[in-house]
């Protein structure tokens, strides 16, 4: 039995004349998303990746019943020793440059010993590892070439809530198929979210509901202006599925040009900013407690002595409400914009401090100095 299908907008417009509207030359398909498509493709690539792994020979080696009997044996021994095998996986990336940059995440090309990049005219081309942070899970990679098509920043700090997202990647390896991006389309869903996945921490994240996959990571996360707002990174699964089921995450690209900077010219991240504050995250008791109207901002729990807080004038028990100007959401989100400064940096903070608001402008330092 076929299963029931239906149609939606089935039907055609008709003009007066009796001709379709798709006859009237005013009449296009072409929108926003579809331009913004056909001006970010040509900069997304493919990324496949070999990577060394090590491995036990046998399952059974370690196991304490045959240790007992046979470790003097040197059949048992070479059982013992671990194997260095290659495995390859593979990924999604996108040039922000015309001589060759690529930015993708660094779990994608973790313990990588050859790197291809897949052009969407088909063409195949080593790439060179400049470096990658595993805090920010950011990582930047360099191909040879000229005049090459390269993705625009936007600004992920002006995004709103439910503006259309456009996703780009090479989940399942599908890039290799026809040297094109897969395109998948929803909205922004959510910002400022923190998540931990495996190893990382990730702070500050945006959600959306564009679809995104394994093999999507790395991919740029555009908005309508065709202008890349995020890299997409995690998705959110149930169970022991690893596809998408309503929920993905981009690192939002504020943070990854500061972080590509530093790679571009350092190759690893410095991170000699120190500001001194140890942050908590007003919950629903700290609120409740300090008689606050609503639940936002971070409490300050401790300021380092001689630090540039204290020297700004921070004290135990004050709530950040701003920063920069903007709202803070969360302590985890405020720590991580705090920890990616550089020395010398000019910040400024909105406090609450016994029902008055301060502001203080502080100067970040080293923790060489004191």
């Amino acid at each position: 039995m076929l299963p029931f299908l239906f149609c939606l907008n089935s039907r055609v417009a008709l003009s007066q004349s009796g001709s379709s509207v798709q006859d009237d030359p005013t009449w296009s398909r072409a929108n926003a998303i579809t331009r913004a498509v056909q001006e970010i493709s040509p900069a997304v690539v493919g990324i496949n990746v070999t990577a060394v792994q090590e491995q036990q020979v046998s399952p059974f080696a370690a196991d304490p019943f045959f240790r007992q009997f046979f470790q003097n044996d040197p059949f048992y021994r070479q059982f013992m020793q671990r194997q260095k095998i290659e495995i390859q996986s593979l990924g999604s990336g996108f040039i922000i440059s015309s001589d060759g940059y690529i930015v993708t995440n660094g779990h994608v090309v973790q313990n990588a010993t050859r790197v291809l990049v897949t052009m969407t005219d088909g063409t195949r081309r080593p790439a060179k590892i400049i470096g990658h942070d595993s805090n920010t899970d950011i990582a930047l990679l360099k191909i040879d070439g000229d005049n090459l098509p390269y993705c625009k920043f936007g600004n992920s700090d002006s995004i709103l809530i439910g503006e259309w997202a456009i996703a780009f990647g090479n989940p399942f390896g599908l890039f290799d198929i026809n040297n094109k991006p897969t395109v998948t389309v929803g909205v922004i869903s959510s910002l400022g979210m923190n998540l931990k996945a495996e190893s990382n921490e990730y702070s500050g994240m945006i959600e959306t509901d564009a679809a995104i996959n394994p093999g999507n990571s790395g991919g740029p996360l555009v908005d309508a202006d065709g202008r890349v707002i995020g890299m997409n990174t995690m998705i959110y699964t149930a169970g022991v599925s690893q596809s998408y089921i309503g929920y993905g995450f981009a690192i939002p690209i504020n943070r990854i040009r500061l972080i590509v900077e530093q790679l571009r010219e350092y190759g690893k991240v410095v991170r000699h900013g120190w500001v001194g504050l140890e942050l908590q995250t007003v919950d629903e008791s700290i609120a409740k407690s300090l008689d606050m109207s609503e639940m936002s901002g971070a409490l300050v729990n401790s300021v380092a002595p001689g630090s540039p807080a204290e020297k700004a004038g921070f004290i135990p028990g004050d709530i950040i409400l701003k920063y920069q100007d903007d709202p803070v959401r969360d302590a985890g989100t405020l720590q991580s914009q705090l920890s990616d400064l550089q020395p010398g940096t000019q910040v400024k903070f909105e406090i609450l401090r016994e029902n008055k608001l301060l502001h203080f402008t502080l100067k970040v330092g080293t923790r060489e100095t004191k």
